[in-house]
């Protein structure tokens, strides 16, 4: 997606079509998370870094524009197009590799993958987690990490309309 004038991060973005191709060089265990990331914030990217601890590399799937559209967060979201949202993630250290999904759920994408480790925030239980079932399967863990700051994009966009 990044030109030839883009920041060098933006190398950190890859197509579902060459994931494969970047997964082979990419350090083992392999962590993987997704979401919308839509209003990037503090309770993010501490949830991102607690995650890279967990394994040698970070893989981030972030759901497109339709996908957020039809989780129902709301009118207008997400704020960001997902071009932005995936060039702030690539931006930050924790991350290895950022990629996307049009579909509901990463399923698809985890079975690309093949994490050892899949991850998602404290609102989710593990045994609600996406993928889940078929990491166990193969050996590997499934982590839902507590919160550590208390912030939301959807609380931060409703402060926002308030004022």
């Amino acid at each position: 997606m990044a030109g030839a004038d883009a920041a060098p991060f933006e190398r950190k973005i890859c197509s579902p079509e060459k994931l494969p191709l970047r997964l082979g060089g990419m350090a083992r265990p392999l962590v993987f998370t997704n979401g919308c990331f839509d209003l990037l914030h503090r309770g993010h990217v501490t949830y991102l870094a607690q995650a890279r601890a967990l394994g040698a590399s970070l893989l981030v799937a972030v759901n497109s524009d339709a996908s957020v559209r039809r989780q129902g967060k709301g009118d207008g979201r997400p704020v960001n197009p997902l071009e932005d949202r995936m060039a702030v993630l690539a931006a930050l250290a924790s991350v290895d590799v950022v990629t996307w999904f049009e579909a509901d759920t990463p399923l698809e994408l985890i079975l690309l993958a093949r994490p050892e480790v899949l991850v998602k925030g404290g609102d989710w239980p593990e045994q609600r987690i996406v993928g889940a079932e078929e990491v166990a399967s193969w050996g590997g863990r499934v982590r839902s990490l507590p919160f550590v700051f208390d912030c939301s994009t959807t609380a931060t966009l409703q402060r926002i309309r308030s004022l």
